[in-house]
């Protein structure tokens, strides 16, 4: 009987042992620092991520006490001096006018100065001048109707632009009410919610305001005036002041 002999690489077979063991040391000290007793990785990412966002809206209406007005004059004539010189002889009478009524903000709005042409016969020809004096000015309502009556005798023939406003005291104090009410929806939408749902409220994560602008309504804007008795009548309405705001709340 004759007997083989394995050669076996006692070495070798330790080397390749020994790594593996390493190997499997590192992998079970990795996963013993992942899982750590007592915390819930999994749980605690969902619970990171469940939010709600909603965005509340506030409205404030003030009445409009003050009204903004572009008043111009505007002249037309033969050679470009003599039409400038008229516009600023009438408006100049014009602002001494609303000086002396000591309207809020006046200040120049515009001044032009082109040439007038009449078209006949596919033919352009030059005819005169047209020139062009605006200001602009804010004045309670009920002085408004007198005021613009008066302007016209002054020497103002158009109007360019008519608003209607309130105080700016008044403006930003309904600014923070609607900013106030907004965050109250959107609390209340928040809740109406989560409590269908049977969830609670958690932190408020992140806040936007998204703003608190007032549109200015505009009244008509007729390209001239005529002076009649009695005074234009002038009538204010009334102002919305809107704001939003945006909550982002965990639960």
């Amino acid at each position: 009987m004759k007997f083989k002999y394995l050669n076996f690489n006692w070495r070798s077979h330790f080397q390749i042992n020994s790594r593996t063991l390493i190997t499997a040391l590192c992998l079970t000290l990795t996963l013993t620092f992942v899982s750590v007793p007592g915390i819930d990785w999994a749980a605690a990412q969902e619970q990171r991520l469940r939010t709600l966002t909603v965005t509340g809206r506030g409205v404030e209406s003030i009445p409009t006490t003050h009204i903004q007005v572009s008043l111009g004059v505007e002249v037309q004539g033969k050679t470009a001096a003599e039409v400038q010189q008229e516009a600023a002889r009438r408006s100049s009478a014009v602002v001494e006018l609303l000086r002396s009524r000591q309207v809020e903000k006046l200040e120049t709005a515009g001044i032009t100065l082109r040439p007038n042409y009449s078209y006949e016969n596919n033919q352009q020809r030059l005819t005169g001048y047209i020139a062009t004096n605006t200001v602009s000015f804010r004045i309670n309502t009920q002085s408004a109707g007198t005021l613009l009556d008066d302007a016209v005798t002054a020497g103002a023939t158009r109007i360019d632009g008519v608003s209607f406003v309130a105080t700016e005291s008044a403006i930003e104090s309904a600014r923070k009410q609607a900013l106030k009410a907004a965050t109250q929806d959107a609390q209340a939408q928040a809740d109406a919610v989560l409590n269908a749902l049977n969830l609670k409220r958690g932190e408020i994560l992140s806040i936007q305001v998204n703003g608190a602008a007032p549109p200015i309504p505009l009244a008509p804007r007729p390209a001239s005036l005529r002076a009649a008795e009695p005074a234009t009548p002038v009538v204010g309405g009334e102002q919305q002041i809107e704001a939003s705001v945006t909550l982002q709340i965990g639960y």
